[in-house]
């Protein structure tokens, strides 16, 4: 009876065959990885174990569960092991021996289950708890083994993350390089040292990315700032401040909405500024959200009285007096002012980068998505609207009408 596994390539090889107990593979895409994790994967569960495979989505279980089912297709079709399609299950009837691919989009589908071998694929795109909260405790018993499997995330995939912080995976991937006890090995290739690939293709995709997206989802290189942002993390480290603050001379909520009337839309970006009497400028809360403009204006009020902010600021290029309108409705009396960008995102962006840079605007607290829009956004890419809510803030507390910003003041009751 066979079993039909790939002949692994150099790469996949290195982490089959492994003795870490905990494996973090960083790879570029179509380098291999999922392939690979199938062919480790069907070897396990050969020598015994138990295996759970999870990934975000459906679609990425696919091509590990094809790997798998062609494996071992020939035990199979002769009734020697069960395979259930629904649940993506391949077992040894009347024993532990077992592989299950199962999404987990949400940490808790995790619960209920056990393995010998853990697997996250995708894991930049999970949440984190997936494996601290759920996965490390289910494995107790087994004293199992665990791997990590992930491409390095780009702006464009923040939209399709669970991630609270979308770092999170190069912070395991750094730690588990550091480790020296032997418990933990970190592997890295890129896209290029997949043999099987088509060489004249991958360069002709290469073409179209740009030298960033290039370097995350081909080389497969963690980036921590984009040389070509205006942001660095230095700087925000550096001017990080939690103790020691001022009194507030002013506090405002800045708001870059979404239109779109569902929550399935793209994110409000809303920010809480304030301007210390030491004149120098804090980010108070990052509480961007995906909703309705009912929800995040609601979102927005909830701050401006939380904070006791004299100003809710509104980005009204996309959605004009109906962001006023739809403010108005959760609080008549609040005090409102619309903004128009008269020119491009960098002219408005550059002056408050170059704040930072001069040590004047301070996070109070760490906001992991905001900042790694921050360092990951450079002029000419679309920009975030968290990014944006932040400057629309800044701009207002400590560079009044600032470059290419036209305001109106809208609220009777504000002096």
């Amino acid at each position: 009876m066979k079993v039909l596994l790939r002949r692994p390539h150099k790469r996949q090889d290195e982490f089959i065959n492994s003795p870490a107990k905990r494996k973090i593979i960083r790879a570029g895409r179509r380098g291999g990885k999922t392939t690979g994790i199938a062919i480790y994967a069907v070897k396990q569960f050969l020598a015994g174990r138990r295996v759970l495979y999870a990934t975000p989505t459906q679609d990425q279980i696919d091509r590990f569960w094809f790997e798998v089912v062609r494996s071992l297709a020939e035990p199979i079709d002769q009734g020697v092991l069960y395979k259930n399609e629904t649940k993506h299950i391949v077992e040894l009837s009347g024993t532990e021996q077992r592989i299950r691919a199962k999404t987990a989009w949400n940490a808790d589908t995790m619960r209920g289950d056990y393995a010998d071998v853990l697997i996250f694929d995708e894991w930049q795109l999970m949440d984190e708890d997936a494996w601290g909260m759920v996965g490390a405790p289910m494995m107790l018993d087994t004293n199992g083994d665990a791997v990590f499997i992930y491409t390095p995330p780009s702006i464009r995939s923040k939209s399709v993350t669970k991630a609270k912080d979308p770092r999170h995976a190069s912070k395991l991937f750094k730690q588990a390089a550091a480790d020296k006890s032997g418990r933990w090995e970190a592997f890295h290739f890129s896209s290029h040292e997949n043999p099987h690939l088509n060489k004249e293709a991958l360069k002709d995709i290469t073409k179209d990315m740009t030298r960033l997206a290039y370097e995350q989802e081909i080389l497969a290189l963690d980036k921590d700032d984009n040389p070509r942002a205006l942001w660095t993390r230095e700087t925000i480290e550096d001017t990080r401040q939690v103790t020691d603050l001022p009194e507030w001379a002013r506090v405002v909520v800045a708001i870059d909405p979404s239109t779109t009337s569902n929550e399935t839309s793209d994110e409000a970006g809303i920010t809480v500024g304030a301007l210390g009497v030491d004149k120098q400028g804090y980010l108070l809360e990052d509480a961007t959200l995906k909703a309705s403009p009912n929800g995040w204006a609601s979102q927005a009020v909830a701050l401006y009285r939380k904070y006791g902010a004299d100003r809710i600021i509104g980005e009204a290029n996309n959605g004009g007096d109906m962001i006023e309108s739809i403010i108005r409705t959760v609080d008549p009396n609040a005090s409102y002012k619309k903004v128009w960008a008269s020119r491009g995102k960098q002219t408005r962006a550059e002056p408050v980068a170059a704040l930072y840079e001069q040590g004047k605007v301070h996070h109070v607290g760490s906001f992991p998505e905001l900042e790694d829009e921050l360092c990951s956004w450079e002029p000419g890419m679309k920009s975030p609207n968290r990014l944006d809510a932040l400057v629309w803030g800044i701009t207002e507390l400590m560079l009044e009408e600032g470059p290419g910003v036209l305001t109106t003041n809208t609220n009777p009751f504000y002096g």
